[in-house]
C-alpha cells in the first residue's frame, strides 16, 4: 500500500481526492492522510513514519509549501514530494525543484495525470529503497547512486538503520564443495582460486535463479538465504540444480584429477536478521543468526558427497513436492535431543 500525505488548506481537495481515488482506497492500494498547512504536515510525518509520498500546495497559512519542502529534506531525505499549486510560473517551479520537489502539477488538478505522477514517484522511491537494501545485504556498492542515497548514507538515520534487526521466517542453505581443500596441495594457487571461483559462479547463478541471497562465502562453501513465499521450496530447487550441475562437471585437468561434488544442509524457520559485527571497526555483516541457522550448518557437516539433508520438520512441509528418504536420528552439537533427518533425492 502507498501511504500519501496531502497538504492543502482547501478542504475541497480532500473531498475530491477521496472521490477520485475511492477505488484504490477501497482496494487498499492507496491510503491518504491530510494536513492543512506545513506545520501540521511535519507533525503528521512524525506520527506516520511509514509515509511514502507528500502532495503539497504552495500558498498556505502558518507554513507554506516551499518552506515545508526544505524542512522535509532535513527530516526525512527519502520522503519525496510533489507540488500541486495554481502558481505554475517558472520561478515557483524552479524554487520547488531546487528545494527537493520530485515533480510539479498545476491546479485545477488533472487526476489522471496525478495518478501517473504518483506511480512514477513511487517507482523512483522503490528504486532508492532497493539500492539501500542491496548495499546492506551485499556489503558493497555495486552501482552508481544519486545524491539522495549518498546523503542518506552519511546521515545518522542511515547509521541507526544499520543496527536495526528483525525476526523473520526464512530458509538457510549451506553448500560445501567436497574435498576441495586437498586440491591446494597439488595445484598452483592461481589455478586453485580460478577453479573455486568458477564453481562458486555456477552455484550463485542457481541461487539467484530461485531469488535467493548469497549471504557469505565461507572458505569453499556458500551460505545462502531464501525469504518470501515458498522460501523452503525455492531453496531445495536451487540446491538440487546446484548438485546436478556440479555432479555433471568433468574432472579437473590437473595433477589432482579432482572431481567436484557438493554436500548440502538446508533448514527453515524463525531467525534473526541484521548487521552483525563491530561498529567500532565499522565492519558489519548483514546476515541471519539463530538456532535454525546453526542446524543448517550442522546438517551440511553431516552430509556425505552429493547429499542434501533436511530435518523432519522441513520434510513435513515439502513432502508433497519432493522425493525424500528418511536417514534417521542424528545428534547435533548444542541440541538436547537428536533430530530426525531426511535426504532430498529429487
Amino acid at each position: 500500500m502507498t501511504k500519501i500525505l496531502v497538504v492543502d488548506d482547501e478542504s475541497d481537495l480532500e473531498v475530491l481526492i477521496k472521490q477520485k481515488f475511492r477505488q484504490k482506497i477501497r482496494q487498499q492500494e492507496y491510503e491518504f492522510v491530510f494536513a492543512s498547512n506545513g506545520r501540521e504536515a511535519l507533525e503528521m510525518v512524525k506520527q506516520h513514519v511509514d509515509l511514502d509520498l507528500v502532495l503539497s500546495d504552495i500558498n498556505m497559512p502558518v507554513m507554506d509549501g516551499l518552506t515545508l519542502l526544505s524542512k522535509l529534506s532535513e527530516q526525512n531525505s527519502l520522503l519525496k514530494s510533489v507540488i500541486i499549486s495554481a502558481y505554475g510560473d517558472m520561478e515557483n517551479i524552479r524554487t520547488a525543484m531546487n528545494r527537493g520537489a520530485f515533480d510539479f502539477i498545476t491546479k485545477p488538478v488533472n487526476f489522471q495525470d496525478l495518478e501517473i505522477t504518483i506511480e512514477k514517484t513511487m517507482h523512483y522511491v522503490q528504486q532508492i529503497r532497493n539500492t539501500l537494501q542491496a548495499i546492506k545485504e551485499n556489503n558493497i556498492l555495486r552501482m552508481y547512486v544519486d545524491e539522495t542515497v549518498l546523503n542518506f548514507m552519511g546521515s545518522r538515520e542511515f547509521e541507526s538503520s544499520l543496527l536495526e534487526n528483525e525476526t523473520m521466517e526464512a530458509t538457510v542453505a549451506f553448500i560445501d564443495i567436497c574435498g576441495f581443500t586437498a586440491i591446494s596441495e597439488t595445484e598452483p594457487p592461481d589455478k586453485v582460486v580460478k577453479l573455486l571461483n568458477e564453481y562458486f559462479d555456477i552455484m550463485v547463478k542457481e541461487i539467484i535463479q530461485e531469488k535467493g541471497i548469497v549471504d557469505k562465502f565461507i572458505g569453499d562453501a556458500i551460505m545462502a538465504v531464501f525469504k518470501g513465499p515458498f522460501h523452503l521450496d525455492r531453496a531445495i530447487d536451487a540446491c538440487l540444480a546446484i548438485r546436478k550441475t556440479i555432479d555433471e562437471l568433468p574432472p579437473f585437468e590437473g595433477k589432482s584429477g579432482y572431481n567436484p561434488h557438493v554436500s548440502i544442509g538446508i533448514n527453515s524457520g524463525e531467525m534473526v536478521t541484521g548487521n552483525i559485527g563491530s561498529s567500532t571497526l565499522r565492519r558489519l555483516d548483514y546476515t541471519v543468526i539463530g538456532d535454525n541457522v546453526n542446524v543448517a550448518a550442522r546438517l551440511q557437516s553431516a552430509a556425505n558427497i552429493s547429499q542434501i539433508l533436511i530435518t523432519e520438520d522441513s520434510f513435513n512441509k515439502v513432502s508433497e513436492s519432493f522425493i525424500c528418504s528418511r536417514i534417521g536420528e542424528m545428534s547435533f552439537k548444542n541440541k538436547e535431543f537428536p533430530l530426525i533427518v531426511y535426504e532430498v533425492l529429487s
